[in-house]
């Protein structure tokens, strides 16, 4: 949980400005709580952004942390998602 805190704190001024206007960071976050995809497909997803193999493990990592949570986690992530697009503070972007 900790990792997803750090995620979503260094990532807020990026979703703020993505809002629900960049199709191609919402279909990565939605790959990624989405616990249907696998690591191997959410790689190949994000193979076009790898630097190597340290950037593939980190890649395998990340999503092996959302697949260890429970649906019930992942929906709240979604929702939380949600709330910080239809924020105030994004509201300005």
């Amino acid at each position: 949980m900790k990792l997803l805190r750090v995620l979503v704190l260094i990532a807020l001024p990026l979703y703020c400005f993505a809002g629900s206007g960049c199709s191609s960071l919402e279909e990565v976050i939605n790959k990624t709580i989405d616990s249907q995809v696998s690591v191997e497909e959410y790689q190949n997803l994000l193979k076009s952004y790898s630097s190597g193999p340290a950037t593939d493990e980190a890649i395998a990592q990340l999503k092996q942390c959302f697949l260890s949570q429970s649906d019930e986690i992942l929906t709240k992530v979604g929702t939380l998602l949600n709330i910080i697009y239809e924020s105030k503070w994004c509201a300005l972007f």
